[in-house]
């Protein structure tokens, strides 16, 4: 039986969770009961009752203090054992209450009145079966809800943050080889301020001791109410460092990764702890074969390990997330050119074989071969997401910075790189390979601010519409002010500057997320653009 402490009328308890967020950390404990007690009265409690009887599966407990304190009453609280009586009747009307009683400032009437009053009221039935999402949690709660195959809603796709990683940001590594933990954390908070739902963190490098490294950050990291609000994806190599973060971790994780590589009794030994600590499990599509390719291995290997986690260890499949392997492609290597094409067909098949189940990838893995050029880099993960989430696909481990809007993307980039993603003829890479090669020597050739100053001047030509819709749908903030001005000239009112030119530019980003085009992280400038532009236009109404 498991009670918390609401501490104020913000609805977090004194580690600073929210109600969800609360729930999503001890589910996994398959408690016979879960309340909320003390520091509030009833009136105080009512709205997170209503909440944490919704999303719970267990019985709720409320045993609520007489009222908030007041020196001045003789009992030191406020509510009578009347008033006290009835706002719990209301409880159990709405039905929210399987067992409940007094905490600070209640008296043997206090007890007495509210067991007569909960007599003949019926008590709450817990909702049975799992929702179907997976449920995570840092101080709030991510719950997310599996994508279907044909999933026309792109912008969903839950990002997690890779720069938290010394094997995939090289910043990130300098500084915490340096020791330079405060610096670390900026890292973190940034890409969570740039729209990551989940952070990555990962400290598999020679010179590192994993084990100490990981919970000497964590527990720095966690101290940070903007870092700790979302949760975190575990990620090693080793199972001993997995299992030390797991140790130091408030709230609902995710593991990334096991596997079968060692076969299904390990395999089930470390699933089961993850079950023990609470977490979720990432299983990538690798067994004692070695790491799958082809989209029948792939589908092959995840169907093996949803039966041995659902069938001996009892999963809800909600808690599996399974990782297909995004392999390189464009690598010169003919072998390699369906890889991305394979992992998202076995996107969709993984989702019919595993029903209930997750899928992520990897996403920088794809663009490996074109280290260097981020403008290809960017636009081969924005068409490559764009058809995996139509497949299904429902979280990646991506770097933010490194997305193109799907519009925005050149038309002859944009053409190849659509044609190396779906592998549709021969020669689709040597031909991306060659543009990437023309773009890169171009590049070289201007330099970066001739290339800077050509684009500018491109889209500087346009109306202020025109420019404040591209300032938007791009994130450019750096003449948001001037453009914004103009549009105030020309429209007259503030309101409709606001109405007119800002949400239409809105919208355009709206429609772009919806087709899948853009991803929350870019929505994120989007919306950074616009409320600098009304920041100007405020002081004027």
């Amino acid at each position: 039986m498991i009670s918390v402490t609401i501490t104020d009328k913000a609805g977090r308890n004194l580690s600073g969770q929210t109600v969800d967020a609360f729930w999503n950390s001890v589910r996994h404990s398959r408690p016979l009961s879960v309340g909320i007690n003390c520091a509030l009265g009833a009136d105080e409690m009512r709205p997170f009752m209503s909440e944490l009887a919704k999303v719970a599966d267990a019985y709720v407990s409320c045993y609520p203090n007489a009222g908030l304190p007041n020196p001045l009453s003789p009992t030191g609280y406020d509510e009578t054992p009347e008033s006290l009586a009835m706002t719990l009747s209301e409880f159990a009307d709405a039905g929210w209450l399987n067992v409940v009683g007094g905490c600070c400032g209640t008296t043997p009437p206090h007890i007495a009145a509210i067991a007569k009053a909960m007599k003949g009221r019926a008590p709450r039935v817990p909702r049975k079966g799992g929702d179907q999402r997976l449920r995570l949690s840092g101080l709030e709660a991510l719950n997310i809800v599996p994508h279907q195959a044909g999933n026309q809603f792109g912008g969903n796709l839950i990002m997690v943050g890779e720069r938290t990683n010394v094997t995939g940001s090289p910043k990130f590594a300098k500084l915490i080889k340096e020791g330079k933990l405060e610096e670390s954390l900026t890292v973190a908070r940034s890409q969570i301020e740039n729209g990551a739902h989940i952070i990555d963190v990962n400290f598999d490098e020679a010179m590192l001791d994993g084990i100490a490294m990981m919970r000497k950050f964590l527990r720095r990291a966690l101290a940070e109410p903007d870092i700790a609000r979302v949760p975190v994806m575990v990620d090693s190599s080793k199972w001993s460092v997995i299992e030390e973060a797991l140790k130091n971790l408030q709230g609902r994780s995710v593991v990334n990764s096991i596997s079968l590589k060692e076969g299904e009794a390990e395999f089930l030994r470390q699933a089961a702890l993850c079950q023990k600590y609470g977490a979720s499990v990432v299983v990538m599509a690798f067994d004692e074969q070695g790491q799958a390719a082809s989209c029948a291995d792939k589908i092959r290997i995840c169907k093996r390990a949803y039966d041995l986690l659902t069938k001996k260890l009892g999963y809800d499949p909600s808690d599996i997330v399974f990782d297909p392997n995004v392999l390189t492609v464009a690598t010169g290597m003919s072998e390699h050119d369906g890889y991305a094409r394979e992992f998202i067909d076995a996107v969709a098949g993984i989702k019919l074989a595993c029903p209930g189940a997750l899928v992520s990838g990897g996403i920088s893995n794809l663009s490996f071969s074109f280290r260097g050029n981020n403008p290809v880099r960017e636009a081969m993960h924005s068409v490559f997401l764009r058809h995996a989430l139509h497949a299904g696909l429902d979280m990646g481990i991506v770097n933010a910075g490194m997305l193109e809007v799907y519009d925005e993307i050149e038309p002859e980039l944009r053409e190849k790189v659509e044609a190396v993603v779906l592998n549709s003829h021969p020669g689709a890479a040597d031909e991306l390979i060659a543009l990437a090669e023309k773009m890169k020597a171009a590049a070289e050739a201007a330099g970066p601010q001739a290339k800077a100053a050509a684009e500018e001047a491109d889209w500087r030509k346009g109306d202020f519409r025109a420019r404040l819709s591209h300032a938007l749908v791009k994130g450019i903030d750096s003449h948001v002010e001037a453009d914004t001005e103009e549009a105030l000239r020309e429209l007259g009112r503030p309101l409709h500057v606001i109405e007119g030119p800002l949400m239409d530019g809105m919208r355009v980003v709206g429609d772009l997320f919806g087709e899948g085009k853009m991803f929350l992280p870019q929505v994120v400038k989007s919306a950074r653009v616009m409320k600098k532009a009304v920041a100007i236009l405020e002081p004027i109404f």
